[in-house]
């Protein structure tokens, strides 16, 4: 009976060490290994623009994807601007092409696209979703970059018991290391305007190929990304070229003009 006794208390206590290893021990390890090796973005969190400036330069006002906009450069090259999709008449994204060898790719998409991604292509329930990203998030494509762009290794929580909080970290962690574009790595920047909010990734002050431009509203998202790989320009873009254009971005009125304008700075 006491050896009976002895292998019972034995088969207890590895079968404790295996369920904490299971439960507490594997999942701490796991939380140490991946912010150790996180990717370098994942360290990168917005931060508040310091220069402000509006571009007072000549500027050209577009209307394209649903959005007016206005642009701090007169050497648009009709003929070569691409709407897509090519074979529908309601076009969601629009490359244009500047003399000067810039190019801009504008796009829109309808809210919530983050959400609708998830739960559609991904086939995550829209509980595990909120459980995640939170209940604003599935509400708002601003509240969902928002709540992924200021997550880091740093606010992982290794010693937790719970495995909802592991998991959901562990989703934040990877959803943080793919979303963001290769020039967020030099900064992710807070932008607005008086009914847009979002996100600008890529600091001008570092010359590099590309910058992107997100916004949000409750009536859909808006999209800019600036090619200046073979842009003339020794400064490349700059940051009050690109506040001009945050600063003039609104919906297109149903009777408003789509051509091209110049615009005044008034």
């Amino acid at each position: 009976m006491k050896l009976a006794r002895r292998i019972l208390v034995t088969v207890v206590v590895t079968l404790s060490i295996v369920v904490v290893c299971l439960y507490w021990v594997v999942p701490t390890a796991l939380s140490f290994y991946y912010a150790r090796n996180a990717l370098v973005i994942t360290k990168v969190v917005p931060a508040d623009l310091k220069d402000l400036s509006v571009s007072q330069a000549p500027a050209v006002r577009l209307s394209y994807v649903g959005y007016d906009f206005e642009v701090p450069w007169t050497d648009l090259d009709d003929s070569k601007t691409k709407l897509y999709p090519e074979s529908r008449p309601e076009k969601t994204m629009a490359v244009l092409s500047f003399r000067s060898g810039l190019r801009l790719m504008v796009m829109a998409g309808p809210p919530p696209s983050f959400a609708d991604q998830f739960v559609r292509d991904m086939k995550m329930s829209p509980q595990a979703f909120e459980a995640v990203f939170g209940h604003d998030a599935a509400a708002s494509d601003y509240a969902f970059a928002k709540r992924v762009y200021e997550f880091t290794p740093v606010r992982m929580h290794h010693w937790t018991l719970s495995s909802p909080i592991f998991a959901r970290e562990e989703v934040l962690l990877m959803v943080k290391s793919i979303m963001p574009s290769k020039p967020a790595e030099t900064g992710i920047f807070n932008i607005r305007n008086q009914d847009y909010q979002g996100f600008q990734q890529g600091d001008p002050r570092i010359r590099q190929d590309r910058l992107q431009l997100d916004l949000y509203s409750g009536d859909g998202g808006f999209e800019i990304t600036f090619f200046q790989k073979d842009y003339a320009s020794p400064l490349g873009v700059t940051q009050p070229e690109i506040n001009r254009i945050v600063q003039s971005l609104h919906k297109t009125s149903p009777s408003g003009p789509v051509a091209p304008r110049l615009a005044r700075n008034d």
